[in-house]
């Protein structure tokens, strides 16, 4: 069988599954009209979902790198997350928290940490399901278990994380945070709740409330997606709000891309172009407000 075409459609109904029904089954019942058939649609679900089987940027094992599994106190209970930063540092170093997707703290996420250290930062990608049990395995179970995670709780988490990463050895005290999906509403979200917080980027995340925005006190970096209609609709409001409590912050829209267009292992949302510019922008957002 030929290599079946995706379409938006296709796209669009597998981020209705992975962020409103979590209801495989009707996905594929509608994947498979979609596509004609349930072998054009076995064949096509692998390549909306992410693969952890994808290359790594960065290898686990790069010898410019020192990273690890770390455990340490968070908002209520253990919180565990996953540690790297650059070897021979020559002074101290600002701290960058990465926030995963609703997978979890998976090897792509992982990936995305040791990327940034590589830019001269400590690293901590947190694992917010720790108070469940940890990531698992299994996507669609950690996709479950986002249903079930306590929002204010996973606030809580992330404010904890900041606060040990800023008294990290060889760290200089300032912390910004870069969340992508799930993890770009939490940046967001702990924007309004961390006045500590040095800065703030958020890769297509949901909005907090605008009654909340006037707490910010972090720049803010926004990263959207032209074709994301699900979580653009609360840009307008969101602008507005910060316009008018005078706060820092930028909007990038990146046209013609989807949710999720900088995750380089889900093969039909990745968008190399979109995807190194708003890389390039958050590295030099981060460094100008945190170094």
């Amino acid at each position: 069988m030929e290599t079946p075409k995706i379409t938006q459609a296709m796209i669009d109904a597998y981020d209705e599954y992975t962020h409103l029904t979590l209801d495989r089954r009707r996905f594929m019942e509608r994947l498979t009209l979609l596509a004609g058939s349930g072998a054009a649609a076995a064949l096509i679900a692998p390549m909306l979902a992410a693969s952890k089987a994808s290359a790594a940027m960065v290898e686990e094992n790069d010898g410019r790198l020192a990273a690890g599994d770390v455990t340490y106190p968070g908002g209520a209970g253990e919180m565990k997350g996953y540690l790297v930063q650059p070897k021979d540092a020559a002074g101290p170093l600002p701290g960058g928290i990465v926030i995963h997707e609703n997978r979890g703290l998976n090897p792509h996420i992982r990936d995305v940490a040791r990327r940034l250290a590589l830019e001269g930062f400590i690293v901590l990608a947190p694992d917010f399901l720790s108070p469940l049990g940890g990531t698992p395995e299994d996507e669609d179970k950690a996709r479950d278990l986002f249903s079930t995670l306590d929002l204010t709780a996973a606030v809580n988490n992330a404010e904890a994380s900041r606060v040990y990463l800023a008294g990290y050895e060889q760290a200089n005290g300032q912390v910004g945070a870069v969340g992508f999906c799930w993890g770009g509403g939490l940046v967001n979200r702990l924007a309004v709740a961390s006045p500590a917080l040095g800065a703030a980027v958020a890769y297509y995340g949901a909005q907090p409330p605008a009654d909340q925005v006037s707490s910010i006190e972090a720049p803010l970096l926004l990263h959207y997606a032209g074709l994301d209609e699900r979580i653009n609709a609360g840009i307008e409001a969101y602008k507005a709000a910060l316009e008018g409590a005078g706060k820092t912050f930028e909007i990038h829209m990146y046209e013609g891309v989807n949710h999720a267009f900088n995750n380089d292992t889900s093969e039909a949302r990745y968008d190399k172009k979109a995807a190194d510019l708003a890389w390039s922008r958050t590295i030099a957002f981060l460094k100008k407000n945190l170094v």
